[in-house]
């Protein structure tokens, strides 16, 4: 980006600033010797260097309710060996309630088949608590896993909380999910009880998920209970599925009382959350109670600014770990926003009408969906009345420079956008929003607070204003505990500490510029690597944004014999458009213009759809893979994909080029 595009377009006012909770927690801090802070680059260099005090700090500032005291703030053992509070016993549920009052709104939920309604505490809680006394009465303890195949309904955040407060395990997948994907998740972590909805509906099209359930219930003999939801129909057969009991029957026939919450180790497993699963087995990243408890705690309050009373939502469903990062929402003070269904059914306005009426304070959403938006020419100020939203939250891919300058002409000029990242890996980000700073177009705002995050060059140097591999250098609590039936660690380190020992590389291209803003270009694993020259895909994605005739598209690099490389381009257009010479030119001559020469394609290509995981990553590695020559089953798991159907084009593409793509 040059500097003429590197503008400034939103700034805190001193409201903003002195009423947000991090100045809360800044003058707090000046109560302890040297800790006086009116920089978040002063307050963040203390934080990633003085790891201990800083979280301390956080379980201080917080009040974290412990059954037992801490022994240790941290053990010296690197990554990822740290322990952490040893000795402490907690649970994250009852922190969950900390805000519950019975007459107090909970949950806002709405989906295509439900118009808008508010849910009182008294309702969760008298839901949470019998579905606790439920699996307790069935054998279901502390450790034992607790699977879900339920919609974004609030019957999953109650199942949720009772299996958490039992120190139980959780796991969910979205019914999205296809039988062997969901088994493929499930089976690892051999569950107890699975809550199972007997189908959902999405973009007005209702879908059956019985024959699933059956298969599931079948096939994962570890299962002594499936309590099954009718969602899609009134009533649903449970003598059909292998034992099965319908989910109401268990309200009817379970006497409610006080929620009671299990103490456990800070370090004992709160969830089960998987990698994509596009080209092999999903890795089962663990977390742990007090790790997710401290980070959103943090994250919450002071990178998104979550205030007591406010209504907080994020467009997710239940297999991507932003639903689990919604619920802790409840720590904030705040009540969640919860939307089953299309986020494009019966309109693209949907979600800014839901924003107007619920109301939504902070709106959280993919980068994908807002580029969707702006592409449309929707202009959400207009559509909606947003008077009341505070933030624009976005992830899951880089979001583009130039719906950045959209979200401020389109949706509200005093919005705080705060583009973020971070993974399944941490249930959180990495870097995102800061209410003291100011918001510059293509830029995320800083270095989450703990996160010891840099940019490093081939050399193993940090590097500033330079394009390196993101790293984190520092132990974090909310890092996983382990990867479920993983002996020895051996996936876990495999997967982030391959390339540096003891650094965790998370597999991202960032720059860090001198104010502390930061630039993700994508993913340094599907780098296109071109003539020796490292491109991020992002780069060319962000150029391709600005063409309106371009629906989406994908890039990937063939490295060949012979020294040579072939990179194509994907382009996928609207149905009654056609891919013409006019298209290619403008397309070369932008990325040329913005890029350089060697970001031009050697060649472009219209296709019917772009893959994409279910929670919404292009399929790039797997492309390649395929176009490579490997068989379609060992490139990507068509079950794990939100679009299986759309490999069907490059399989018979791989096929055509064979002897070109040697």
């Amino acid at each position: 980006m040059t500097g003429e595009e590197i503008r400034m377009l939103w700034k805190p006012d001193q409201a903003f600033k002195s009423n947000s909770r991090l100045t809360h927690y800044a003058n707090w801090l000046k109560g302890y010797p040297g800790l006086n802070f009116t920089r978040y680059a002063d307050l963040w260099e203390w934080s990633v260097n003085h790891p201990a005090d800083f979280w301390k700090s956080i379980w201080t500032y917080f009040d974290i309710k412990s059954h037992t005291p801490y022994q240790q703030v941290m053990t010296a053992d690197p990554m990822p060996d740290t322990r952490w509070f040893t000795g402490a016993s907690l649970n994250y549920a009852e922190h969950l309630t900390r805000h519950a009052a019975p007459d107090k709104t909970a949950i806002h939920f709405q989906s295509e088949r439900h118009p808008l309604r508010s849910i009182s505490w008294a309702e969760v809680l008298e839901n949470v608590s019998k579905l606790a006394t439920w699996m307790k009465a069935n054998g279901v303890g502390k450790g034992d896993a607790v699977a879900a195949y339920l919609p974004n309904i609030p019957e999953a955040t109650y199942a949720f909380m009772a299996a958490c407060s039992i120190g139980a395990v959780w796991s969910s997948c979205s019914p999205d999910f296809g039988a062997d994907s969901v088994l493929d998740r499930f089976r690892q972590i051999e569950p107890k009880v699975l809550f199972a909805a007997d189908g959902y509906q999405y973009n007005g099209k209702p879908y059956d998920r019985m024959e699933t359930i059956r298969k599931l219930a079948e096939e994962m003999p570890s299962l002594q209970q499936v309590a099954l939801l009718p969602y899609l129909h009134e009533q649903a057969d449970a003598g059909s599925v292998k034992k099965g009991v319908i989910w109401s029957e268990i309200q009817d026939k379970t006497a409610s009382g006080p929620l009671e919450f299990e103490p456990v180790p800070f370090d004992h497993p709160i969830w089960v959350l998987y990698s994509s699963g596009t080209t092999g087995i999903p890795k089962a990243i663990t977390h742990c109670h007090g790790g997710m408890l401290l980070e959103h705690f943090k994250y919450l309050a002071f990178h998104n600014d979550v205030q007591p009373g406010e209504n907080f939502f994020w467009y997710s469903t239940t297999g991507w770990m932003m639903w689990n990062f919604v619920q802790a929402s409840f720590l904030a003070g705040a009540a969640i926003v919860l939307y089953d269904g299309s986020p494009t059914f019966p309109n693209m306005e949907v979600l800014w009408k839901l924003a107007e009426n619920a109301p939504v304070h902070h709106f959280g959403t993919s980068a994908p969906y807002l580029t969707a938006c702006m592409k449309r020419g929707l202009i959400p100020g207009q559509a909606a009345d947003l008077s009341a939203l505070r933030s624009i939250g976005s992830t899951g891919a880089p979001l583009p420079p130039e719906v950045f300058d959209w979200c401020y002409s389109d949706i509200k000029e005093d919005l705080w956008l705060c583009s973020m990242s971070g993974g399944t890996d941490v249930c959180t980000a990495f870097v995102g929003g800061c209410p003291w700073e100011p918001v510059y177009k293509g830029e995320i705002q800083c270095r989450a607070l703990g996160c010891a995050l840099y940019a490093w060059n081939e050399e193993g140097e940090a590097v500033e204003n330079e394009v390196g591999e993101m790293v984190i250098v520092k132990p974090m609590p909310s890092m996983p505990v382990f990867f479920w039936n993983d002996p020895g660690k051996a996936r876990y380190h495999d997967s982030y500490f391959d390339m540096y020992p003891g650094v965790w590389r998370h597999g991202d291209w960032v720059t860090i510029n001198e104010r502390g803003g930061l630039v993700i270009s994508g993913r340094s694993d599907a780098t296109l690597n071109r003539h020796g020259i490292r491109i991020g895909t992002a780069e060319i994605y962000n150029t391709l944004n600005e063409i309106p005739r371009i629906k989406d598209s994908l890039i990937v690099n063939l490295e060949l014999g012979g020294g040579r490389n072939y990179m194509p381009l994907f382009v996928q257009l609207e149905p009654d458009d056609r891919l013409d010479d006019a298209l290619k030119n403008e397309i070369g001559a932008l990325l040329k213009s913005r890029c350089s020469p060697r970001h031009v394609p050697d060649e472009i290509i219209p296709v019917p759809d772009i893959p994409f995981t279910i929670s919404g990553k292009k399929l790039e590695t797997p492309v390649k893979k395929i176009l490579m020559g490997w068989p379609i089953g060992k490139a990507a798991n068509p079950g794990a994909m939100r679009n299986p159907e759309s490999l069907d084009f490059f399989v018979q593409f791989a096929q055509e080029r064979k002897q070109d793509l040697k």
